[in-house]
């Protein structure tokens, strides 16, 4: 890992840490109290802590077996937000199926049951892509968040590419032109334009 790598993951952190104190704000005020700014910050504590190990550790920490079952509280938290504030009704259910998600994805990791894993996390993580990549799209059609807000769309698109190329390198393969050295060189750019994306959403989207 480069030294730009670790200043680029810095500043990461250290949007995640304004978007946390951000969304603590609102959680704590009874106007714009909702169950969505805990989801929220869930992400961006995520992204914080997986930040920090990146800049000690170096691009190992991404071999990490729990690091990687983690990491998948970045989308799930993301997703289970945007269904919190827009969809509130269908809350439980997706939070039960994102939480067997999580626990199928940490047996899988943790037994190394190869096979069921390249079902299971790819499935999982897609859903809650096409959450974070859809649910802004259309509350932006219904009028309930302005233009600003289809960032956080952006930033569901960047880290899903990110995360497609990430496991297609995990078994061995490549996806187009994304090679190991490809995807190293661009994963901290990638985190820092996500976390940006998501915090300019979710800031000035409404």
């Amino acid at each position: 890992m480069t030294i730009f790598d670790r200043i680029v993951l810095l500043l990461t952190g250290l949007i995640a840490i304004y978007m946390i104190w951000n969304l603590l704000k609102k959680e704590k005020s009874p106007g714009t109290s909702d169950h969505s700014n805990i989801y929220y910050m869930i992400s961006f504590l995520v992204l914080l802590v997986s930040g920090l190990l990146l800049i000690f550790f170096g691009w190992g920490a991404l071999g990490n077996k729990l690091v990687s079952v983690v990491a998948g509280l970045i989308p799930f938290g993301l997703a289970l937000g945007l269904v919190a504030r827009f969809h509130p009704k269908y809350l439980k259910l997706f939070l039960a199926f994102l939480t067997l998600g999580l626990v199928l994805i940490a047996v899988t990791k943790f037994a190394d049951i190869t096979t069921a894993g390249k079902i299971v996390y790819p499935l999982f993580h897609a859903i809650a892509g096409f959450t974070i990549f859809f649910v802004p799209i259309f509350a932006l059609k219904a009028g309930k968040v302005n233009n600003m807000f289809l960032f956080v769309t952006l930033g569901g698109t960047l880290i899903g590419l990110g995360g497609i190329a990430l496991a297609f390198i995990s078994v061995g393969k490549q996806l187009l032109f994304f090679s190991p050295s490809f995807v190293l060189a661009i994963l901290a750019p990638l985190l820092f334009l996500t976390t940006l994306s998501y915090a300019i959403g979710l800031k000035k989207g409404g």
